[in-house]
């Protein structure tokens, strides 16, 4: 799905506040910006082929051979190498992120008496969590499973590491710097798995498929652990809660900074739309992901102030469907 994304503020003349895209705000990059501007010669060169000095320092900090991880363009180009190297007939829960589907279409199954489990956890839109025992028992049920794990660090619940989960041969896990330091124009996530796995998809990869300074940019991040990005999980829950207080509203449980909502009156086109011109407030039309329907929207939390703007605003366009 090349459109039908969050963050399409592009659509409109004068975004404020962008709820739709889950990726927790982000305030302060100066530092990594200097860094970057102080090593021009990055444009001068070609990058590694594979990002090995990047999966070298990932492996150390997760206590992993280097062989176990896997370096790409981004969590969603891990997604796609991961549909072509394995090409097994797909199971997807849904709702959830429309890449594993799309993925799956591009290099359909061959070796169809094969399953393999799609998995994001926490999932997007529902913000639900697997633990690592469900996940665990699920991989004795399929063949493989792949775990996308890009907001791993956006719950405070329990999450699989990367070393227990590459003790099993029939389980990759997908990880996202760029969610993780809230840098998604960055395009760098990583894989981890057994490296009877990992041997795989290195087979199907591209030469210099991650830039130099997207290298470079990640090994400044994994050495300051004070540009994590830590979503509110407290004002994740007080939105919500503001918001199942709207009557023709509804917003499921979440465990995680994005919620998943109904509106029962119009659609969300209309609101999202609606919202957008009139209040410079962007919202997640979420009618795209499989089993949800026109009604349905995504909002992630920001600032106490902007997610009391957009109650009211969804106040106001409630009123106005009266």
């Amino acid at each position: 799905m090349i459109k039908g994304h969050g963050d399409d503020h592009y659509r409109y003349s004068r975004i404020k506040s962008d709820f739709s895209s889950n990726i927790c705000p982000r305030r302060h990059l100066e530092e990594l910006l200097f860094h970057l501007a102080s090593r021009p010669d990055l444009l001068t060169h070609y990058p590694e082929p594979e990002a090995w000095s990047l999966e070298a320092l990932i492996a150390d900090q997760h206590g992993l051979d280097p062989r176990q991880v896997v370096v790409t363009a981004g969590a969603t180009e891990a997604i796609y190498l991961v549909a072509q190297a394995f090409p097994m007939e797909p199971a997807i829960p849904q709702p959830t992120f429309s890449e594993y589907e799309d993925a799956c279409h591009m290099f359909p199954a061959v070796d169809t008496e094969h399953t393999v489990l799609w998995l994001c956890n926490p999932n997007n839109p529902t913000g639900d969590v697997y633990d690592p025992s469900t996940i665990g028992q699920l991989a004795e049920q399929y063949d493989l499973v792949v775990v996308d794990q890009s907001y791993e660090h956006y719950t405070d619940r329990f999450v699989m590491d990367a070393r227990w989960g590459t003790r099993m041969d029939n389980l990759i896990q997908i990880h996202s710097l760029t969610k993780t330091y809230g840098v998604p124009g960055l395009r760098l996530g990583y894989i981890t798995a057994h490296e009877r796995l990992t041997e795989v998809i290195r087979s199907c990869m591209r030469p210099w498929s991650v830039s130099a300074p997207a290298v470079e940019a990640g090994k400044f991040l994994l050495e300051h652990d004070e540009l994590l990005c830590r979503p509110d999980l407290n004002e994740a829950q007080r939105l919500r809660d503001r918001l199942t207080q709207l009557e023709h509203v509804s917003v499921y449980d979440t465990q995680t900074n994005f919620m998943l909502g109904e509106v029962h009156k119009g659609t969300v086109r209309e609101l999202k739309d609606w919202l957008a011109r009139r209040h410079g407030l962007l919202i997640r039309d979420a009618s795209n992901f499989r089993g949800l329907t026109e009604r349905h929207f995504r909002v992630a939390a920001q600032s106490p102030q902007e997610d009391d703007m957009l109650v009211e605003a969804i106040r106001e366009w409630l009123q106005s469907e009266e």
